[in-house]
């Protein structure tokens, strides 16, 4: 698959009757790298998760490839992107991580990453660091699988300098449309552009 065209227009998201994001309005061109910037509480995340459909959108439109997401979202839109949360869910079952990793691209990165001797390893047992490079290995796994759209909140908050590094250079060479939450300016510079969020609102390019 073809790196993503995305077009967010006058997107607005509520939460608990608060306005999260406010009349943002943003495209990236297939291919393109773009860091999203700000302090916490700026509605970085839930702007990430409106994209998804996982947060729900009050006002405005969200096109991927031309295609408008639909209301209420279905999980399909959903997998047709690759996404590296936050604060990766360990899950209330302890699974082991070969599950979360099954797919043979995923398990590839995986080993790339340091995880190939934890293969049995229940999530729940896994430290911060170790589960974040879980979940960059299956979103990296899934733009190997043809995945055109990348979003990652904050990738490398739970990773050593080190790790940071690595993951960051892994990311800035993928063939993939990047949305990339950071408060890191390193990982920013990598990036063909960088934004900042404050308020819910997009506030310089």
């Amino acid at each position: 698959m073809n790196p993503s065209h995305l077009v967010l227009r006058d997107l607005c998201c509520r939460l608990g009757g608060q306005e999260i994001v406010c009349a943002v309005s943003l495209e990236l061109s297939p291919g393109e790298h773009v860091a999203l910037l700000g302090g916490n509480g700026a509605g970085k995340s839930t702007l990430l998760r409106a994209i998804l459909g996982l947060a729900p959108v009050h006002a405005g439109s969200i096109l991927v490839d031309g295609r408008r997401q639909p209301r209420p979202c279905p999980a399909s839109w959903a997998r047709t992107m690759a996404w590296i949360p936050q604060r990766p869910p360990r899950g209330e079952i302890p699974f082991p991580l070969r599950e979360l990793l099954a797919h043979p691209r995923a398990w590839a990165w995986g080993e790339r990453l340091g995880l190939g001797a934890l293969q049995n390893r229940p999530l729940s047992q896994l430290s911060g660091g170790e589960l974040q490079r879980a979940y960059v290995a299956r979103a990296l796994g899934q733009v190997d699988a043809g995945t055109g759209l990348l979003l990652a909140d904050e990738p490398t908050a739970a990773l050593d300098f080190s790790g940071q590094n690595e993951v960051g250079e892994i990311l800035s060479a993928l063939p993939v449309t990047l949305l990339l939450v950071t408060h890191d300016p390193a990982q920013a510079r990598r990036c063909h552009r960088s934004l900042t969020m404050a308020q819910g609102r997009i506030r310089s390019a």
